[in-house]
């Protein structure tokens, strides 16, 4: 990602939308390209708007909600990362969204300082979770882990530096390899454990003792 963060925001409330793009184009570094009212809109205008980040609301009118949608995204569009900003917070459909692949998920009457880190964390592929939602998904989510092989001394270490936030680019700097040789670690960390994603993955390594609760940025 170069310049600023080109962001989409899918919400079925005007207000909320016109709220949303007045806030984050107060930002220098944030743009917004565009803003849909469900999720059948949002996949028929994705490739003009080519977005970095989607805000994604999980309730919404028509046969598609959130879940789906952002399912649907990231399979036309696995550049662009979602990050969900919902009044809902039940575990179902945290797990449900993270799943679907979303990198973020905060509560609508969070910190707006949580809002603006995950945003900006998504554009560099950095998950960032609510606090009030994060600790009671953290078992759900990777229920069935496990590892098929051990992971290498490099794949553990990469796993740290995921567990710090650190973007792909970022670790390879640490470790002094290339960004594409980090991209196979990640690709090989996660078949190894059988888990979808990077956050999966991060909090399996909490799980087990390989990183502490001082380490993780969710």
């Amino acid at each position: 990602m170069s310049g600023r963060i080109r962001i989409v925001v899918v919400d079925d409330h005007k207000v909320v939308q016109t709220g949303l793009r007045s806030y984050l184009e107060s930002f220098p570094d944030m743009e917004v390209v565009g803003a849909a009212s469900s999720g059948e809109e949002v996949l028929e205008r994705l490739e003009a708007w080519l977005p970095d980040v989607v805000v994604m609301d999980m309730s919404m009118p028509g046969g598609m909600d959130g879940v789906e949608a952002t399912r649907r995204v990231r399979a036309l569009s696995p550049h662009t990362q979602v990050v969900v900003l919902t009044a809902h917070t039940d575990d179902a459909r945290v797990v449900g969204a993270l799943r679907a692949g979303a990198i973020g998920y905060v509560r609508k009457d969070a910190d707006p300082a949580i809002f603006l880190d995950a945003v900006r964390g998504a554009a560099r592929g950095r998950s960032v979770l609510d606090p009030a939602v994060a600790g009671s998904v953290l078992q759900e989510l990777t229920r069935g882990a496990s590892l098929t092989e051990p992971l290498s001394e490099r794949e553990t270490e990469v796993l740290r530096q995921l567990a710090h936030g650190r973007t792909n680019r970022e670790i390879g700097e640490a470790l002094h390899i290339s960004e594409d040789t980090v991209k196979t670690h990640v690709g090989n960390i996660l078949s190894k454990l059988q888990l979808a994603h990077r956050t999966q993955a991060v909090i399996y390594a909490l799980q087990q003792g390989l990183i502490s609760l001082d380490d993780i940025r969710l």
